[in-house]
């Protein structure tokens, strides 16, 4: 896609234009850290004389990686909470952990007047240390 918009001759300023968006998020999506609505791939595709898997892959939610905005939130509730949610678990089962491995975990929306809430829920079993 790079070479595509440098073929055509657009800055990003000049295509982030063409498509309603400044030109730092339009580099952002070149860089693959933006989501794109598919109708404004489909606009950027056409500018830019692509099909197919560009324009899929613009819009694919991205990876952002360690700087992710909900994987770093997900890490700083575990960074804050976890320690206490380690000491209740103790205290309601004893000495164990939480299995990862027979676990499920589920995402649900709760829609709420004042912004709606993500409910995650951990369901893991109960593994109590051994004595020996």
């Amino acid at each position: 896609m790079e070479g595509a918009r440098k073929a055509r001759g657009f800055t990003y300023e000049e295509l982030g234009e063409k498509v309603g968006f400044n030109a730092v998020y339009m580099a952002s999506v070149f860089d693959g850290q933006q989501y794109v609505p598919p109708e404004k791939a489909e606009e950027i595709a056409s500018l830019l004389g692509l099909a197919g898997e560009d324009v899929k892959t613009l819009s694919q939610y991205p990876y952002k990686g360690n700087v992710d905005p909900v994987i770093y939130r997900l890490q700083e509730i575990v960074d804050v909470y976890g320690p206490s949610i380690k000491e209740v678990i103790h205290e309601k089962f004893g000495d164990g952990i939480m299995s990862a491995i027979d676990f499920s975990l589920e995402v649900k929306k709760e829609e709420d007047p004042a912004g709606d809430r993500v409910v995650i829920v951990l369901n893991g079993k109960f593994l109590p240390y051994k004595v020996f």
